[in-house]
């Protein structure tokens, strides 16, 4: 009596990609939620993700797809907030009236008129820090900062949004640039030494 033999047929790219978005997905898009103003901007976020993810399985391998997700996700994040880069230096950098010019360096730095591999290096550290740091403050301390700042939501629209009273809300993101700030001092005086 034969009895079949089962051949395991190596799995399609297609399939990859559908299994790893049941994985995936829906803590990706809370991730992604957690730092965008609205679910629209997170769920087009998403999309840019899977978008990217497609191209790349289809012409390398990817050895820790969890970690390759979240990275991307974090660079598009980062990329809708890129235009707010400047007013935020201003308020993560703590100066006095003699460190002008250094202040005009850090600048300069992460907002270059030309893009070189490393100002996009530098610039790459400054949200990856600013993110890390964002990471160590308490849930309502980040979303405050992360709406008012990053998504330029005005603080009566997050009072609405949450039913929380504006002035808990400033006092909130005050708590939040105030530990910004001595993260991010380290990282300007790191580029600034070097």
């Amino acid at each position: 009596m034969n009895t079949p033999v089962t051949i395991p047929m190596p799995e399609d790219k297609n399939s990859q990609i559908l299994h790893t978005i049941s994985a995936y997905g829906k803590k990706l898009l809370g991730f992604i939620r957690q730092r965008v103003n609205n679910d629209a901007d997170a769920e087009d976020i998403l999309q840019d993700v899977w978008y990217q993810f497609s191209s790349v399985v289809n012409s390398e391998p990817i050895e820790q797809t969890g970690a390759w997700l979240y990275r991307v996700a974090r660079n598009k994040i980062i990329d809708k907030h890129k235009k707010k880069t400047e007013s935020l230096l201003d308020d993560m950098v703590v100066h006095d009236e003699d460190d002008e010019e250094g202040i005009s360096e850090f600048k300069t730095i992460l907002l270059p008129e030309t893009n070189t591999p490393e100002t996009a290096y530098l610039r790459n550290l400054f949200w990856d820090e600013l993110f890390a740091a964002l990471d160590e403050l308490p849930e309502n301390q980040r979303q405050v900062f992360i709406w008012h700042e990053l998504d330029a939501m005005p603080f009566n629209e997050i009072a609405e949004k949450t039913g929380v009273n504006v002035q808990t809300l400033v006092t909130r993101k005050r708590y939040a640039v105030l530990h910004l700030r001595e993260r991010m001092q380290q990282l300007y005086k790191e580029i600034l030494e070097d």
